[in-house]
């Protein structure tokens, strides 16, 4: 680990070493969250590529998502000579991640108890669907963790469990597996040895679940799904407005609804002393939420925005993902950046992603480097292990590499 320059945006991890063996979200997150602080990833890739680079649908956005600012060396594991190349890129490396099934690494050399005794300075992440423990050897999905962690429960309606809308899991595991290795690189400056970090999808999710296993744990009482939670304010929902748009509104104090009365002109309902408190209005929530419906439903959804942002009151129109490209917030911070489509049909095209959702010294953290090609650093990452031209033809010619 070399002394980091100064960098605009700051890049506080500048001079660390990562080696990523990943694929799908989990993995590649935290490699990418690493990246955009500044480390230098090289993404390690079987032959072909990661297949993350050709799924279709829903997995569409995955490897564009969660690949940039990383370089590329495509290996074959399963020969001894991509292998041992492996083995020497990890060996040279700050930190080590992987996110594939328990004991695999070591069948390669790359788990932690091996590579520590070559550089003890190193930190391995393993990114999985439960820490050890009875569940370990079982195969988990996003899906198959918030099935049994409670949160698709919460999330659907009574009896019909729904899993939630995005990646939460795989993307805060990742997240999770990150700040393990920040805390470890700050225990290694003191101790001056590495660490193994674990992450895993199924107690990522019971962190998510806690404040609901809290709950009944308080009231002895338990969670209701979201869908049909005792609501512990009236005026917390969604309305259908005019042109059948949707809208978010909310009264979560008194203030805030004597505000809400106020610009909405509703006057008789503030003087009404049936409402007069926030648990009034919760025991009398059916009927005013029936009201409100009908006396808003001709009003436009911009109108009510505008009148909400005006009080202060909580609101959000609905809207889906692809409309968060004109989001104004977004295109005024600089929130979505672009990055050049490696693979598909749209390669060489661009398209614009999120970026890193913190800023560091007022600055957001960009892109530096568009997600990879396949091997695209095959010949630069071994010539600064030292292999010469001569090698790394011959590896070329026994397949080990690309």
């Amino acid at each position: 680990m070399t002394a980091p320059a100064a960098q605009h945006p700051p890049q506080p991890l500048a001079g660390v070493r990562v080696i990523e063996f990943t694929h799908m979200v989990m993995g590649p997150t935290c490699g990418m969250l690493l990246a955009d602080l500044g480390a230098e990833v090289v993404k390690i890739e079987p032959i072909g590529g990661d297949r993350t680079r050709r799924l279709l649908g829903a997995g569409a956005g995955f490897f564009p998502m969660f690949n940039r600012n990383k370089k590329s060396i495509a290996i074959d594991l399963h020969t001894p000579e991509g292998a041992a190349v492996a083995r020497r890129m990890a060996e040279s490396a700050d930190v080590v991640i992987e996110n594939f099934k328990p004991g695999t690494m070591a069948k390669y050399g790359l788990d932690h108890a091996t590579l520590s005794r070559v550089n003890p300075r190193v930190i391995c992440v393993a990114l999985k669907g439960f820490l050890p423990g009875p569940y370990e050897h079982r195969t988990a999905l996003d899906e198959v963790v918030q099935m049994m962690g409670g949160l698709a429960y919460m999330t659907g309606r009574p009896g019909d469990p729904l899993r939630a809308g995005t990646s939460v899991n795989d993307i805060m595991g990742g997240l999770f597996g990150a700040i393990g290795v920040l805390g470890a690189l700050i225990q290694r400056g003191i101790t001056g040895r590495g660490m193994e970090v674990q992450s895993a999808l199924y107690e990522n999710n019971v962190f998510l679940v806690g404040q609901h296993m809290l709950q009944y744990a308080l009231t002895g009482k338990p969670a209701a799904p979201l869908p049909a939670r005792d609501n512990p304010w009236a005026v917390y929902d969604v309305f259908t407005v005019k042109d059948g748009e949707q809208i978010f509104l909310a009264a979560v104090s008194d203030a805030q609804w004597a505000a809400f009365c106020r610009v909405l002109e509703l006057p008789d309902l503030a003087e009404d002393p049936a409402l007069a408190t926030n648990n009034d209005r919760v025991r009398a929530r059916p009927r005013l939420l029936a009201i409100l419906r009908d006396r808003l439903a001709g009003r436009s959804a911009e109108d009510l925005s505008r009148l909400m942002e005006q009080a202060g009151l909580p609101f959000a129109p609905i809207r889906r993902p692809e409309d968060l490209y004109e989001d104004e917030h977004l295109q005024a911070t600089g929130g979505l950046a672009e990055v050049e489509i490696p693979d598909g049909p749209r390669a060489g095209e661009t398209a614009r992603a999120p970026l890193f959702p913190i800023s560091l010294a007022g600055e957001r953290l960009g892109v530096r480097s568009n997600p990879p090609r396949v091997g695209q650093d095959t010949d630069d990452l071994l010539k600064a292990l030292g292999y010469a031209p001569s090698e790394v033809q011959a590896l070329r010619v026994a397949h080990a590499v690309a």
